[in-house]
């Protein structure tokens, strides 16, 4: 009898925003959660009788959480290999109520498509049954670490395309 490969993030604290996985069907959807709470870094130096708007949950981490589930719906079918998600495109964000310290935030990621390593990626999040996120699509595609490795400075490969009349190239002046 075979095991569900496990998911697994390149992300550690704190910006692994994904408390739990709580249901998984690989290649299909994912429901994963995340525990909003005081004691994150984004909430240093903020004092406990601030208002709402003051303490809700960063947007952009909220959207970054999903990602993080959606990401872990792919790299499930991909565990033990040496790959990376990249995040290539996001549209039709739409954000609820805000969230806030306390709040458990549910992660809902369905895969529309997968062509290739490339997938097309839907879905939303609720706090209860209150929306608090909708994404309509988001590409993503898995890529070889090694790829994505950044030359050391002044290594051979560094050196390739050094050439500063290139497009993109910065020259003192």
């Amino acid at each position: 009898m075979g095991t569900t490969p496990q998911p697994s993030l390149a992300h550690r604290y704190p910006m692994l925003l994904i408390d739990r996985v709580v249901t998984i069907e690989p290649g299909n959807r994912i429901v994963a959660v995340k525990a909003v709470t005081r004691n994150e870094p984004w909430y240093a130096g903020t004092a406990l009788d601030s208002d709402e708007r003051r303490v809700a949950y960063p947007r952009t981490l909220l959207l970054e959480s999903w990602v993080q589930a959606a990401g872990l719906l792919l790299t499930t079918a991909d565990a033990g290999s040496d790959r990376v998600m990249l995040l290539g495109a996001i549209s039709g964000v739409g954000y609820g109520d805000p969230v806030l310290p306390g709040d458990l935030v549910e992660h809902h990621a369905r895969l529309v498509r997968e062509v290739a390593d490339t997938a097309i990626i839907e879905g939303h999040s609720l706090v209860g049954t209150t929306g608090v996120l909708t994404v309509r699509q988001a590409v993503v595609t898995m890529r070889p670490r090694m790829e994505l490795r950044v030359p050391e400075y002044g290594s051979p490969a560094a050196r390739q395309g050094s050439d500063p009349t290139s497009v993109g190239a910065s020259v003192d002046r």
